[in-house]
Protein backbone atom coordinates (compact mmCIF):
# COMPACT_ATOMS: atom_id res chain seq x y z
CA UNK A 1 0.00 0.00 0.00
CA UNK A 2 1.56 3.54 -1.02
CA UNK A 3 2.05 6.25 1.48
CA UNK A 4 -0.08 9.06 2.18
CA UNK A 5 0.71 11.98 -0.28
CA UNK A 6 -0.46 15.41 0.47
CA UNK A 7 0.12 19.32 -1.20
CA UNK A 8 -0.33 22.28 1.30
CA UNK A 9 -0.72 25.68 -0.62
CA UNK A 10 -0.53 28.43 1.43
CA UNK A 11 1.50 31.85 2.43
CA UNK A 12 2.40 35.25 2.06
CA UNK A 13 1.95 35.66 5.46
CA UNK A 14 2.65 33.60 8.61
CA UNK A 15 -1.29 33.50 8.86
CA UNK A 16 -1.36 31.72 6.03
CA UNK A 17 1.19 29.53 6.03
CA UNK A 18 1.47 28.17 10.11
CA UNK A 19 -2.17 26.46 10.13
CA UNK A 20 -0.64 24.47 7.16
CA UNK A 21 2.67 23.35 9.00
CA UNK A 22 0.24 22.64 12.28
CA UNK A 23 -1.79 20.74 9.96
CA UNK A 24 0.77 19.00 8.18
CA UNK A 25 2.48 17.98 11.74
CA UNK A 26 -0.52 16.65 12.65
CA UNK A 27 -0.73 14.56 9.51
CA UNK A 28 2.58 13.70 10.55
CA UNK A 29 2.29 12.45 13.67
CA UNK A 30 -1.07 10.72 12.64
CA UNK A 31 0.73 9.17 9.33
CA UNK A 32 4.55 9.19 9.97
CA UNK A 33 5.17 7.78 6.58
CA UNK A 34 3.35 10.52 4.76
CA UNK A 35 5.30 12.31 2.38
CA UNK A 36 4.31 15.99 2.06
CA UNK A 37 4.73 18.88 0.08
CA UNK A 38 4.13 22.84 0.11
CA UNK A 39 3.72 25.09 -2.69
CA UNK A 40 4.55 28.89 -2.38
CA UNK A 41 5.76 31.62 -3.55
CA UNK A 42 9.79 33.04 -3.71
CA UNK A 43 10.77 35.54 -1.20
CA UNK A 44 7.68 35.16 1.08
CA UNK A 45 7.91 33.37 4.10
CA UNK A 46 6.95 29.98 3.23
CA UNK A 47 10.11 30.02 1.62
CA UNK A 48 11.96 29.93 4.57
CA UNK A 49 9.61 28.97 6.90
CA UNK A 50 9.04 25.33 5.03
CA UNK A 51 12.28 24.19 4.46
CA UNK A 52 13.28 24.82 8.00
CA UNK A 53 10.43 22.91 9.22
CA UNK A 54 11.89 19.54 6.99
CA UNK A 55 9.19 20.08 4.18
CA UNK A 56 9.58 19.66 0.52
CA UNK A 57 9.19 23.01 -1.07
CA UNK A 58 7.74 24.38 -4.33
CA UNK A 59 7.18 27.75 -5.76
CA UNK A 60 4.92 29.16 -7.93
CA UNK A 61 5.43 32.63 -9.71
CA UNK A 62 1.66 34.06 -8.51
CA UNK A 63 1.58 36.92 -6.44
CA UNK A 64 -0.94 39.64 -5.39
CA UNK A 65 -3.67 42.24 -7.04
CA UNK A 66 -3.29 45.32 -5.46
CA UNK A 67 -6.49 47.38 -5.25
CA UNK A 68 -4.49 50.51 -6.04
CA UNK A 69 -3.26 51.02 -9.17
CA UNK A 70 0.37 49.23 -9.40
CA UNK A 71 2.55 48.14 -12.81
CA UNK A 72 2.89 44.73 -11.48
CA UNK A 73 -0.97 44.55 -11.58
CA UNK A 74 -0.50 44.41 -15.98
CA UNK A 75 1.02 41.22 -14.91
CA UNK A 76 -1.41 39.41 -13.03
CA UNK A 77 -2.95 37.35 -15.50
CA UNK A 78 -0.36 36.17 -17.23
CA UNK A 79 0.92 35.02 -13.40
CA UNK A 80 -2.12 33.57 -13.02
CA UNK A 81 -1.89 31.46 -16.12
CA UNK A 82 1.32 30.48 -15.60
CA UNK A 83 1.15 29.71 -12.07
CA UNK A 84 -1.95 27.38 -12.92
CA UNK A 85 0.69 25.42 -15.31
CA UNK A 86 3.06 25.07 -12.81
CA UNK A 87 0.72 23.72 -10.27
CA UNK A 88 -0.78 21.28 -12.50
CA UNK A 89 3.03 20.25 -13.39
CA UNK A 90 3.71 20.02 -9.95
CA UNK A 91 0.64 17.88 -9.00
CA UNK A 92 1.29 16.10 -11.60
CA UNK A 93 4.29 14.78 -10.47
CA UNK A 94 3.86 14.29 -7.26
CA UNK A 95 0.46 12.83 -7.32
CA UNK A 96 -0.86 13.87 -3.98
CA UNK A 97 -3.88 11.81 -2.34
CA UNK A 98 -5.37 15.83 -1.28
CA UNK A 99 -4.86 18.58 -2.09
CA UNK A 100 -5.02 21.75 0.92
CA UNK A 101 -5.42 25.31 0.48
CA UNK A 102 -5.18 27.33 3.69
CA UNK A 103 -4.94 30.91 2.22
CA UNK A 104 -3.24 33.72 0.62
CA UNK A 105 -3.05 34.57 -3.32
CA UNK A 106 -0.65 31.18 -3.56
CA UNK A 107 -3.68 28.76 -3.09
CA UNK A 108 -5.74 29.83 -5.88
CA UNK A 109 -3.78 28.41 -8.80
CA UNK A 110 -2.85 25.06 -7.15
CA UNK A 111 -6.69 24.25 -5.47
CA UNK A 112 -7.98 25.44 -9.36
CA UNK A 113 -5.36 22.93 -10.90
CA UNK A 114 -6.26 19.96 -8.37
CA UNK A 115 -10.16 20.67 -9.27
CA UNK A 116 -9.06 20.38 -12.80
CA UNK A 117 -7.45 17.21 -12.07
CA UNK A 118 -10.04 15.56 -9.76
CA UNK A 119 -7.93 15.22 -7.17
CA UNK A 120 -9.39 15.69 -3.86
CA UNK A 121 -9.72 18.91 -2.30
CA UNK A 122 -9.69 20.91 1.18
CA UNK A 123 -9.71 24.17 2.12
CA UNK A 124 -9.05 25.87 5.60
CA UNK A 125 -10.01 29.53 5.86
CA UNK A 126 -8.80 31.79 9.00
CA UNK A 127 -11.00 34.80 8.90
CA UNK A 128 -13.94 35.44 9.98
CA UNK A 129 -14.75 37.11 6.42
CA UNK A 130 -13.61 34.42 4.02
CA UNK A 131 -10.71 35.19 1.06
CA UNK A 132 -11.38 35.55 -2.14
CA UNK A 133 -10.10 31.90 -3.09
CA UNK A 134 -12.34 30.56 -0.55
CA UNK A 135 -15.08 32.42 -2.02
CA UNK A 136 -14.84 31.09 -5.46
CA UNK A 137 -13.99 27.92 -4.87
CA UNK A 138 -15.77 26.87 -2.09
CA UNK A 139 -18.40 24.93 -4.45
CA UNK A 140 -16.17 23.50 -6.54
CA UNK A 141 -13.65 21.74 -3.60
CA UNK A 142 -14.48 18.77 -1.44
CA UNK A 143 -14.68 20.22 1.73
CA UNK A 144 -14.51 24.20 3.39
CA UNK A 145 -13.14 24.08 7.24
CA UNK A 146 -14.14 27.74 8.60
CA UNK A 147 -12.70 28.93 12.03
CA UNK A 148 -16.02 31.30 13.03
CA UNK A 149 -19.66 29.92 12.90
CA UNK A 150 -20.29 33.80 12.06
CA UNK A 151 -18.67 32.97 8.45
CA UNK A 152 -21.05 29.72 7.71
CA UNK A 153 -23.77 32.65 6.42
CA UNK A 154 -21.53 33.21 3.39
CA UNK A 155 -21.92 29.96 2.11
CA UNK A 156 -25.56 29.14 1.93
CA UNK A 157 -27.11 25.64 0.10
CA UNK A 158 -23.05 24.21 0.51
CA UNK A 159 -23.41 21.15 2.58
CA UNK A 160 -19.43 20.63 2.68
CA UNK A 161 -18.54 23.40 4.81
CA UNK A 162 -17.29 22.56 8.18
CA UNK A 163 -16.50 24.98 11.60
CA UNK A 164 -13.44 23.16 12.79
CA UNK A 165 -11.09 26.42 13.99
CA UNK A 166 -7.78 27.44 13.18
CA UNK A 167 -5.02 25.06 14.12
CA UNK A 168 -2.26 27.04 16.07
CA UNK A 169 1.31 25.84 17.74
CA UNK A 170 0.96 23.07 20.19
CA UNK A 171 4.02 24.70 21.86
CA UNK A 172 1.99 27.50 23.48
CA UNK A 173 0.19 25.34 25.85
CA UNK A 174 1.34 23.78 28.86
CA UNK A 175 4.27 26.38 29.33
CA UNK A 176 5.91 26.59 33.07
CA UNK A 177 4.85 29.84 35.13
CA UNK A 178 7.71 30.43 36.65
CA UNK A 179 9.96 29.62 34.09
CA UNK A 180 8.07 32.57 32.12
CA UNK A 181 8.05 35.28 35.07
CA UNK A 182 12.10 34.13 35.09
CA UNK A 183 11.80 35.29 31.14
CA UNK A 184 11.07 38.23 31.86
CA UNK A 185 12.55 39.62 34.96
CA UNK A 186 9.34 39.36 36.51
CA UNK A 187 8.89 38.58 40.40
CA UNK A 188 6.05 36.49 40.50
CA UNK A 189 5.35 36.85 44.30
CA UNK A 190 4.06 40.35 43.43
CA UNK A 191 0.81 39.77 42.13
CA UNK A 192 0.73 42.70 39.80
CA UNK A 193 -1.23 42.06 36.14
CA UNK A 194 0.71 42.08 33.16
CA UNK A 195 -0.32 43.39 30.14
CA UNK A 196 0.91 42.13 26.77
CA UNK A 197 1.52 44.49 23.80
CA UNK A 198 2.34 43.31 20.46
CA UNK A 199 1.89 43.97 16.45
CA UNK A 200 2.95 41.31 14.74
CA UNK A 201 6.50 40.62 13.93
CA UNK A 202 7.23 44.26 12.42
CA UNK A 203 5.04 45.88 15.41
CA UNK A 204 2.20 48.69 15.08
CA UNK A 205 2.96 52.16 14.78
CA UNK A 206 -0.53 53.15 15.96
CA UNK A 207 -0.34 50.52 18.84
CA UNK A 208 2.76 51.45 20.10
CA UNK A 209 1.92 55.37 19.91
CA UNK A 210 -0.87 54.79 22.16
CA UNK A 211 1.44 53.09 24.90
CA UNK A 212 3.52 55.76 24.84
CA UNK A 213 1.17 58.44 25.95
CA UNK A 214 -0.18 55.78 28.46
CA UNK A 215 3.18 53.69 30.19
CA UNK A 216 4.37 56.14 32.89
CA UNK A 217 0.19 55.83 33.51
CA UNK A 218 -0.04 52.20 33.30
CA UNK A 219 3.15 51.18 35.72
CA UNK A 220 1.81 53.59 38.33
CA UNK A 221 -1.39 52.15 38.53
CA UNK A 222 -0.18 49.02 39.59
CA UNK A 223 0.66 46.85 36.15
CA UNK A 224 3.46 45.18 34.99
CA UNK A 225 3.79 45.53 30.89
CA UNK A 226 5.83 43.48 28.29
CA UNK A 227 6.01 45.59 25.65
CA UNK A 228 7.06 44.17 21.55
CA UNK A 229 7.63 47.06 19.77
CA UNK A 230 9.09 45.99 16.06
CA UNK A 231 12.27 47.48 14.71
CA UNK A 232 11.22 51.26 13.65
CA UNK A 233 9.49 52.72 17.49
CA UNK A 234 12.22 50.59 19.58
CA UNK A 235 14.33 53.43 20.36
CA UNK A 236 11.32 56.01 20.75
CA UNK A 237 9.62 52.87 23.61
CA UNK A 238 12.73 52.94 24.72
CA UNK A 239 13.14 56.64 25.48
CA UNK A 240 9.64 57.44 27.17
CA UNK A 241 10.40 54.28 29.31
CA UNK A 242 13.75 55.63 31.19
CA UNK A 243 13.42 55.27 34.77
CA UNK A 244 10.81 52.62 35.06
CA UNK A 245 12.03 49.54 36.62
CA UNK A 246 13.18 46.39 34.86
CA UNK A 247 10.93 44.46 36.92
CA UNK A 248 8.29 46.08 35.48
CA UNK A 249 8.53 46.56 31.76
CA UNK A 250 9.97 44.34 28.79
CA UNK A 251 10.99 45.65 26.00
CA UNK A 252 11.96 44.38 22.89
CA UNK A 253 11.67 44.60 19.08
CA UNK A 254 10.67 41.00 19.09
CA UNK A 255 9.29 38.21 21.42
CA UNK A 256 11.06 35.04 20.77
CA UNK A 257 8.85 33.18 23.28
CA UNK A 258 5.26 34.09 23.00
CA UNK A 259 4.54 31.24 24.76
CA UNK A 260 5.94 32.78 27.84
CA UNK A 261 4.35 36.01 27.00
CA UNK A 262 1.08 34.69 26.54
CA UNK A 263 1.53 32.70 29.73
CA UNK A 264 2.54 35.44 32.32
CA UNK A 265 0.03 37.92 30.88
CA UNK A 266 -3.62 38.68 32.40
CA UNK A 267 -4.52 41.51 29.41
CA UNK A 268 -3.44 41.11 25.55
CA UNK A 269 -3.30 44.52 23.52
CA UNK A 270 -2.87 43.16 19.99
CA UNK A 271 -4.31 43.38 16.11
CA UNK A 272 -6.80 41.18 15.13
CA UNK A 273 -4.95 38.92 12.88
CA UNK A 274 -6.96 35.27 12.90
CA UNK A 275 -3.79 33.33 13.84
CA UNK A 276 -3.24 36.08 16.82
CA UNK A 277 -7.17 35.39 17.63
CA UNK A 278 -6.87 31.80 17.44
CA UNK A 279 -4.08 31.68 19.95
CA UNK A 280 -5.92 34.24 22.50
CA UNK A 281 -8.76 31.64 22.27
CA UNK A 282 -6.83 28.44 22.33
CA UNK A 283 -4.81 29.95 25.53
CA UNK A 284 -8.44 32.01 26.57
CA UNK A 285 -7.10 35.08 27.25
CA UNK A 286 -9.00 38.48 27.45
CA UNK A 287 -8.06 41.39 24.72
CA UNK A 288 -8.36 44.66 23.41
CA UNK A 289 -8.30 44.22 19.93
CA UNK A 290 -7.06 47.31 17.92
CA UNK A 291 -7.88 46.05 14.09
CA UNK A 292 -5.30 46.77 11.08
CA UNK A 293 -7.92 49.34 9.04
CA UNK A 294 -6.04 48.50 5.74
CA UNK A 295 -6.61 44.70 5.69
CA UNK A 296 -8.57 42.83 3.07
CA UNK A 297 -12.13 43.34 2.70
CA UNK A 298 -11.36 44.68 6.21
CA UNK A 299 -11.22 41.26 7.75
CA UNK A 300 -9.18 42.41 10.79
CA UNK A 301 -12.52 44.58 11.70
CA UNK A 302 -14.77 41.32 10.95
CA UNK A 303 -12.32 39.16 12.86
CA UNK A 304 -12.80 41.27 16.19
CA UNK A 305 -16.51 42.10 16.18
CA UNK A 306 -16.90 37.97 16.52
CA UNK A 307 -14.74 38.10 19.76
CA UNK A 308 -16.29 41.72 21.14
CA UNK A 309 -19.68 39.87 20.60
CA UNK A 310 -18.78 36.54 22.22
CA UNK A 311 -17.76 38.61 25.17
CA UNK A 312 -14.09 37.49 24.93
CA UNK A 313 -12.48 40.89 23.24
CA UNK A 314 -12.95 45.23 23.41
CA UNK A 315 -12.87 46.76 19.90
CA UNK A 316 -10.50 49.97 19.93
CA UNK A 317 -10.65 51.29 16.34
CA UNK A 318 -7.19 52.90 15.08
CA UNK A 319 -7.97 56.00 15.24
CA UNK A 320 -9.69 56.07 18.62
CA UNK A 321 -6.52 54.42 20.03
CA UNK A 322 -4.68 57.14 21.92
CA UNK A 323 -7.57 58.69 23.07
CA UNK A 324 -9.29 55.46 24.71
CA UNK A 325 -6.51 52.91 25.16
CA UNK A 326 -6.27 53.71 28.84
CA UNK A 327 -9.00 54.31 30.03
CA UNK A 328 -10.53 50.55 28.62
CA UNK A 329 -7.24 49.36 30.48
CA UNK A 330 -8.39 50.76 34.02
CA UNK A 331 -12.34 49.89 33.25
CA UNK A 332 -11.17 46.21 32.52
CA UNK A 333 -9.11 45.61 34.84
CA UNK A 334 -11.08 47.24 38.38
CA UNK A 335 -14.33 44.54 37.53
CA UNK A 336 -14.83 40.76 37.16
CA UNK A 337 -14.34 41.58 33.51
CA UNK A 338 -11.03 40.17 32.83
CA UNK A 339 -12.42 36.66 34.33
CA UNK A 340 -16.08 36.96 32.08
CA UNK A 341 -13.50 38.06 29.01
CA UNK A 342 -11.14 34.89 29.48
CA UNK A 343 -14.35 32.37 30.38
CA UNK A 344 -15.75 33.54 26.90
CA UNK A 345 -12.44 33.63 24.80
CA UNK A 346 -11.94 30.00 26.11
CA UNK A 347 -15.02 28.99 24.64
CA UNK A 348 -14.18 30.16 21.25
CA UNK A 349 -11.22 28.56 21.20
CA UNK A 350 -10.90 24.58 19.07
CA UNK A 351 -7.65 22.97 20.77
CA UNK A 352 -8.52 19.99 18.55
CA UNK A 353 -8.56 22.33 15.01
CA UNK A 354 -5.35 20.39 13.95
CA UNK A 355 -6.01 17.03 14.47
CA UNK A 356 -9.59 17.26 13.30
CA UNK A 357 -8.89 18.57 9.54
CA UNK A 358 -5.68 16.04 9.57
CA UNK A 359 -8.38 13.29 9.97
CA UNK A 360 -10.62 14.82 7.56
CA UNK A 361 -7.76 15.11 4.77
CA UNK A 362 -6.84 11.41 5.49
CA UNK A 363 -10.62 10.26 5.38
CA UNK A 364 -10.77 12.33 1.42
CA UNK A 365 -7.65 10.68 0.64
CA UNK A 366 -9.26 7.21 1.06
CA UNK A 367 -7.07 6.35 3.57
CA UNK A 368 -9.11 6.53 6.94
Amino acid sequence: MSCLRIIFAGGGTGGHLYPAIAIADEVKRLQPDAEILFIGTEGKIESRIVPQRGYIFRKIWISGFYRNMRLNNVLFPLKVIISLMQSISIIKKFKPDVVVGTGGYVSGPVLRAAVMLNVPTLIQEQNSYPGVTTRMLAKKVNEVHLTFESSAKYFKGIDHVFISGNPTRSSLENVDLSEAYKYFGFDESDMLKTVLVFGGSLGAHTINCAIVKCIASLIENGFRVIWQTGENDLELAKEVSKGIPLNLLWISSFIERMDFAYRVSDLVICRAGATTLTELNALGKPAILIPYPHATANHQVENAKTLEEAGAAEIVYNDEAEEKLFSIIIKLSETSRLKEMSRHSKELGKPKAASEIAQRIIKLSGAG
